[in-house]
């Protein structure tokens, strides 16, 4: 996809160029203009996937974490559960 972005863009610019010959100075500044504005946006479009893809490893790592709690909460739940049951034991048998 990005391919062909990215050769549409140069027959486009190749297209322009091409023409350039019977366009006005002004003509030729509003090309190099929009060329600019294309160039920033596709700068602008990179770092905003470099920072989509940062949050994307940082609430990878944030689920790891919380899945590691729950299963530690668990534990510590059944072993909490496992001395209560111990507790009644002694506490039935002592009587």
């Amino acid at each position: 996809m990005k391919l062909i972005r990215t050769l549409l863009v140069a027959a486009s610019l190749a297209a322009l160029g091409a023409c350039t010959m019977q366009l006005s100075d002004q003509d030729r500044a509003l090309i190099t203009a929009e060329k600019a504005n294309a160039q920033q946006a596709n700068h602008l479009a990179q770092q905003a996937l470099n920072a989509a893809q940062a949050a994307q490893a940082s609430a990878n790592t944030a689920a790891q974490s919380a899945s590691k709690a729950a299963s530690d909460a668990q534990q510590a739940n059944e072993k909490a559960d496992r001395m209560f049951q111990r507790s009644l034991r002694k506490t039935s048998s002592s009587s």
